[in-house]
């Protein structure tokens, strides 16, 4: 899984508290699913700019799964702004799960 970010130690704490965001209805996290694509972070705006994107762009649960993403790296990094942008481009398949997710999912 290849993430975009322009700080690789906080992009690292946030994916570890974005395992804590799963789809409700797979079971298994936001980050382990490929679903993020990327995370950068402005210290002068005091931003973080996500990208993500979802199993379907019909996904009934797309907005909870944003909230929680967005909601877990307010509370993570609380002195900045988080601002979450979907995308379809490139469009998400199971190829983008990660190992660990697979074994999840392959029980």
């Amino acid at each position: 899984m290849n993430i975009i970010t322009n700080d690789s130690i906080r992009c690292t704490i946030a994916l570890a508290v974005l395992q804590d965001v799963t789809d409700p209805e797979i079971g298994l996290n936001v980050v382990d699913l490929g679903l993020v694509y990327q995370i950068d972070f402005d210290d002068e705006s005091r931003e973080i700019f996500g990208l993500m994107t979802l199993t379907t762009q019909f996904c009934p649960m797309g907005e909870s799964i944003v909230g929680a993403v967005t909601k877990a790296l307010q509370n993570a990094f609380g002195d900045y702004k988080v601002k979450v942008n979907l995308t379809f481009d490139p469009p998400w398949n199971n190829n983008m799960i990660s190992e660990e997710g697979q074994d999840f999912l392959n029980q």
